[in-house]
């Protein structure tokens, strides 16, 4: 409790809701002028993503927090007794490398990409769209920061990682920013994170970076800003219901899996990627 009490209060992505409020007013302010304005149920749907996925984290913080401390207790070493300032070097790194790998197998592995369709299910992409979140995101996502705090990461280090990530993804979820020289080498950026989010049959499944790029340079999933992104996937939902929104894809898999003939049929429905799933269509 004290961890998670530590935590509420330092924790960045509540800490910075008036600068969501204050940027999403100002980007849409220039996206109006441009007669490209925020669309009302489109943004709505996006906050109330936001919205559930805070009390959704809040309420599972006491399960996973009291999960990393089992890790952290178990480990071998802790980071706590180096400098704070070369630690938290190192827990940049290892959480950015937890997410990359996170972010990639939501999108190779059906029954997480259950979650992660919910972010990408906007058909616009501006500052609003990045607080698409999905409900049960911070439940399915936790074996993947567990191995951090094996290492020497104490739970309330990790979790203000976590969020300081989640807080630079905001701001590349624009259209008005195009590119940003030298550092589109390293960091992600909005040009990068345009790429993920398009619909293209070249920039599917591409660019899974937090902060860094580096990861998908070296693992060979980067893709460079060429063609005009269409936003959305490549079958969009005829609604903005909330509902229906973060839970369609668990229905349409679990029905899928059910309908299939054979034990290893319906467990490719769920494991499978639901690209190559859609390819066998």
């Amino acid at each position: 409790m004290e961890q998670l009490i530590q935590y509420i209060e330092e924790e960045p992505t509540i800490l910075a809701i008036p600068f969501y409020i204050i940027t999403m007013g100002i980007e849409n302010l220039v996206l109006w002028k441009q007669k490209r304005a925020y669309e009302v149920a489109d943004t709505a749907a996006s906050l109330s993503g936001g919205l559930g996925s805070l009390v959704v984290r809040f309420f599972w913080n006491f399960v996973f927090i009291w999960l990393l401390k089992l890790c952290y207790d178990a480990g071998p070493k802790h980071f706590e007794s180096t400098p704070v300032w070369a630690a938290w070097i190192v827990l940049v790194v290892l959480d950015d490398f937890a997410f990359y790998w996170m972010h990639r197998l939501a999108h190779e592995i059906r029954f997480l990409w259950g979650t992660h369709v919910v972010h990408h299910s906007s058909q616009r992409y501006h500052l609003a769209t990045a607080l698409r979140q999905s409900w049960t995101a911070p439940i399915i996502e936790t074996p993947f920061w567990l191995p951090v705090a094996f290492v020497g990461f104490p739970p309330h280090w990790i979790l203000i990682q976590m969020s300081v990530s989640l807080l630079y993804q905001y701001w590349i979820h624009t259209e008005t920013i195009r590119t940003l020289g030298p550092l589109e080498y390293v960091m992600n950026t909005p040009s990068h994170h345009r790429v993920h989010h398009g619909s293209n049959p070249e920039y599917i499944d591409t660019n899974y970076g937090g902060i860094f790029i580096i990861w998908d340079r070296l693992f060979k999933t980067f893709v460079p800003e060429t063609l005009p992104v269409r936003y959305g996937l490549t079958k969009n939902l005829a609604t903005h219901n909330w509902f229906k929104i973060q839970f369609h894809e668990f229905a349409d898999m679990f029905r899928d899996a059910w309908r299939a003939p054979k034990l290893r049929q319906k467990l490719r429905q769920l494991f499978a990627s639901p690209t190559a799933l859609a390819k066998s269509e």
